[in-house]
């Protein structure tokens, strides 16, 4: 491998993507140059594999740590996953049914509500540009599941953090958090993609934009937050470039030498 060759990790939301989830044009002319001088690339997400095929198509790029760590995928290939037990998300459920809030269950290729319809639920869904799941509360009975969403506020998390210490709540939304399985993390799934193409942490670089990217910046040796970050994200991170939409990735790959 050559010396010069690196691994970079990328977030969607907030990162490549705008708050009008379009990706600037510098960022996709960017990450084209990277591509040509011999990087390696990968998204590295909250989301669902089926939510990041669109983009992951347009800026041809093949690998993937989706679900916040829980399932990746190295060049079109799936090489780790880690679902939650049933018995968990059985627990999760009927504690949620009895707080009123609503839970949306997520696999590779589908997702769906615990209840017909909740407000929370349509607003943060659609900023992810997808409508209100369907009901089917057994869903995650019959399918693996890798990410949960909970909907509630912040105040409401602390009591599930409480009584489900084997799980991760990562909050992504002011109503709405990721239910991680145990171990789950995005720097646990970087590991996963590290290890298999023999790189050193040292040689990783990620971007992103909130706290589900906290524990990714901590294992790489380089991290860059984009200017639209949380101070407590920015404070976190080894470098901090401008806002996604003020040329965020380009100005950002820039300040660490990878973009002329």
């Amino acid at each position: 491998m050559l010396k010069s060759k690196r691994i970079l990790f990328f977030d969607i939301d907030g990162t490549l993507l705008d708050e009008r989830k379009q990706l600037p044009p510098s960022a996709k002319e960017a990450l084209r140059c990277l591509q040509e001088a011999g990087h390696e690339l990968v998204l590295a997400s909250g989301r669902s594999p089926f939510m990041i095929a669109r983009l992951a198509e347009e800026l041809r790029i093949d690998s993937y740590v989706g679900f916040n760590g829980q399932y990746v995928v190295l060049r079109g290939k799936r090489v780790y996953t880690n679902p939650f037990r049933t018995e968990d998300l059985h627990d999760l459920s009927k504690f949620a049914a009895r707080l009123g809030h609503p839970l949306v269950y997520l696999n590779e290729s589908r997702m769906h509500s615990s209840v017909p319809y909740h407000p929370y639920v349509d607003e943060c869904i659609g900023s992810l540009q997808h409508k209100h799941p369907e009901y089917e509360p057994r869903f995650y009975e019959r399918t693996e599941i890798y990410q949960t969403m909970l909907f509630c506020t912040e105040r409401e998390e602390r009591q599930y953090e409480e009584v489900f210490p084997g799980l991760r709540f990562v909050r992504w939304h002011p109503r709405s958090v990721d239910v991680l399985p145990s171990g789950g993390s995005k720097a646990n799934g970087i590991a996963q993609l590290i290890g298999r193409l023999g790189f050193d942490p040292e040689q990783a670089y990620a971007f992103g934009d909130n706290l589900n990217d906290v524990e990714m910046f901590r294992y790489v040796g380089h991290s860059v937050a984009m200017g639209n970050a949380p101070d407590a994200v920015k404070r976190l991170a080894r470098y901090v470039t401008t806002d996604v939409g003020r040329d965020g990735i380009a100005n950002g790959l820039r300040l660490v030498g990878l973009l002329n």
